[in-house]
């Protein structure tokens, strides 16, 4: 393959995998390879970062993809000898040498020790035969044979040689070894991915090796880690849906009367004010009522706007958090100012009184919320409703909805499935959408975007 192969082939892989990359910047890209050293492989991969990757979480999978399309080495051209003095055979060696060895590559190995002994490990241990002439890489095999994370006992033991346990230097010798156990593991998975991409091809291995960057994970298949890293996504988000909010709801609005500024202007029509001049209305910050499908059809999106209610509390005078199953019931008060996210969502999960028979009904739940909550929406209230719009075939309440909205200055509905299901099977969201504004919101991104559309 050539390079120029290389590069398109890289640069299509990107995209795939959900990183933005224009014709220019791929252009940039191909003018950066001129004025570089191209035997110089972290040069290249620098090369590629700046001109391609606009922000930090899209550099997990680009670097997943540049190992795939510029690897460090192919199988033919591996030295699997020993490579230096001191270093066990890796073909013939005992385990328990080659985790002796492993054990000072925690402590003091380089990168390209660490990455050639991993090459060497995966062609021992990774190696598993599918049937005559196939064969398939594995990770968990190496990790399982050498198991790098039981080898802390040995290295402390021989760092701090008689030193105090609990001390400085003990935790410092832990961060290093973790660190270098984390490096191990991913040249491990590196080699690994090469080897499947030698053998199957480099394009179907990179469609299934990068998940797509955090801010395109659909909200439906959010995972509890993605959930955590999500914490840092929310609060900026949280700050500009207030701002917009805020822009909207003094849209036409003037403050008052600008005294000083109107008499000098009248200096210039003989005192007679013909121009008034208002000062700029005060911030103020609007009311929200939330209401949000806790069902378990759409947990992973109920979690992620639980932890968005969580944040806007600190950007609006007044929230109220409402959710539902088949019934409705405040949630406010698990999202206290101080209170960690988890617990809360824990403890709402126990007391909250959202649940009859289990099943999602958006029409009694709407009915029993304008029953008993109906006096919390009013002239300077933004609904938010957030849920799939699946009703198990109950009746809607349309009407109680039309009326909800009608008190409210704004009301939106954010929906986490994609638009095309919309309205199959029990759905009923353009019934809905004629009365609410609905808006697909499946992902972070799609959220940036309503809330950019706002303004």
């Amino acid at each position: 393959m050539s390079l120029v192969d290389r590069h398109v082939g890289f640069i299509h892989a990107l995209r795939e995998a959900g990183v933005p990359v224009s014709l220019a910047e791929g252009l940039d890209a191909a003018r950066a390879l001129r004025v570089i050293d191209l035997t110089e492989r972290e040069s290249l991969r620098a090369a590629y970062a700046a001109t391609l990757v606009k922000k930090p979480g899209y550099r997990p999978g680009f670097d997943v993809l540049f190992d795939l399309w510029f690897p460090a080495s192919t199988t033919g051209l591996y030295d699997r000898g020993p490579g230096a003095e001191g270093v066990p055979d890796p073909e013939t060696a005992p385990v328990e040498d080659l985790r002796g060895y492993l054990a000072r590559l925690l402590t003091d190995g380089t990168d390209a020790e660490l990455r050639e002994f991993a090459r060497a490990m995966v062609e021992r241990f990774g190696r598993q035969q599918a049937g005559p002439g196939r064969q398939n890489w594995f990770s968990y095999s190496v990790m399982r044979a050498l198991s790098p994370e039981t080898l802390m006992a040995r290295i402390l033991r021989e760092v701090l040689a008689g030193q105090e346990r609990g001390g400085l230097a003990e935790k410092t010798a832990r961060q290093r070894v973790t660190a270098g156990t984390r490096r191990f593991e991913d040249a491990v998975a590196t080699d690994v991915r090469r080897r499947i991409a030698e053998d199957s091809g480099v394009e179907r291995i990179a469609r299934s090796a990068v998940r797509p960057p955090l801010d395109q994970i659909d909200f439906l298949r959010i995972t509890k880690a993605d959930l955590a890293r999500l914490r840092r996504e929310v609060y900026p988000l949280a700050r500009r849906l207030a701002a917009r909010l805020t822009i909207k709801h003094r849209r036409g609005r003037r403050g008052r009367l600008d005294f000083r500024r109107t008499m000098r202007a009248s200096l210039q029509s003989g005192g007679v004010p013909l121009t008034t001049y208002f000062k700029p209305p005060r911030p103020h910050k609007p009311e929200l009522v939330i209401l949000c499908d806790t069902s378990d059809s759409v947990s992973s999106f109920a979690h992620f706007t639980l932890l968005l209610t969580y944040a806007l509390r600190e950007q609006f005078t007044k929230v109220r958090a409402f959710g539902f199953v088949d019934t409705v019931d405040e949630i406010t008060r698990f999202f206290v100012p101080g209170a960690d996210v988890v617990e809360a969502m824990t403890k709402l999960a126990d007391e909250a009184d959202m649940v009859r028979f289990g099943r999602t009904n958006y029409g009694h739940a709407l009915e029993r919320f304008a029953e008993r909550y109906g006096d919390t929406i009013g002239p300077k209230t933004s609904l938010l409703i957030l849920g799939d719009a699946r009703s198990n075939y109950q009746p809607p309440a349309l009407d109680v909805l039309k009326t909800l909205a009608a008190k409210a200055r704004h009301a939106y509905w954010l929906n986490p499935e994609p638009r095309q299901q919309w309205d199959t099977g029990d759905s009923i969201a353009s019934d809905y959408g004629t009365v609410v504004p609905m808006h697909e919101c499946r992902n972070v991104a799609q959220l940036t975007g309503f809330i950019e559309q706002l303004a």
